[in-house]
């Protein structure tokens, strides 16, 4: 199967679906923080290049409700954000899974298919991912685990803290690539 992981510089998603034994990318403007292939640039001049599934993450800067009290003085970068989401969701890929946090999609484009937790899946944080899904079941709990903690919410202020709370949790990409690919 051939999988495009959009605005992912971590190689982790990619990374779980080579391990399965497909050819996957990751997109990203910048470059990647582990080896592997990864393209740099803008992941909108991909989207008709022929890939069957398409995991995207969009920067949830202008998105996130957690940021909702600056909202009023991004309106334009909002709109932006939302505008490449609704390109990404309607792209010509047969299947997409598009995450991100609790945010403005679900109230200016739909509500998510499924919200998803690390705990779920092996990790005893507790960070509320959102799913928006096309031609994708739900992704099954793998490993759900007790000590839940918000971890990555209170990770404290660093130059990098932004590439840390971004990063997607193992086990949440490993069910991604075991359950989507079948």
């Amino acid at each position: 199967m051939k999988v495009l992981v959009a605005c992912e510089f971590s190689g982790v998603v990619r990374d779980a679906f080579i391990r399965q034994g497909h050819d996957a990318v990751s997109c990203d403007m910048l470059p990647s923080d582990a080896p592997g292939p990864h393209i740099i640039g803008d992941v909108r001049k991909l989207l008709a290049d022929g890939y069957d599934l398409m995991i995207a993450h969009p920067p949830c800067t202008h998105l996130a409700v957690s940021g909702s009290r600056w909202f009023k003085d991004k309106k334009q970068e909002q709109q932006e954000a939302l505008d490449f989401v609704a390109r990404l969701l309607c792209s010509p890929i047969e299947r997409i899974a598009l995450e991100n946090p609790v945010s403005v999609i679900s109230s200016k484009i739909r509500k998510p298919d499924q919200i998803i937790q690390p705990w779920q899946f092996g990790h005893g944080e507790t960070k509320a991912t959102c799913l928006w899904l096309k031609n994708l079941p739900l992704l099954k709990h793998t490993n759900v685990v007790q000590g839940r903690e918000a971890r990555v919410h209170k990770m404290p202020p660093t130059e990098d803290r932004w590439k840390k709370r971004s990063k997607t949790f193992q086990g949440i990409a490993d069910a991604m690539a075991s359950q989507w690919t079948n």
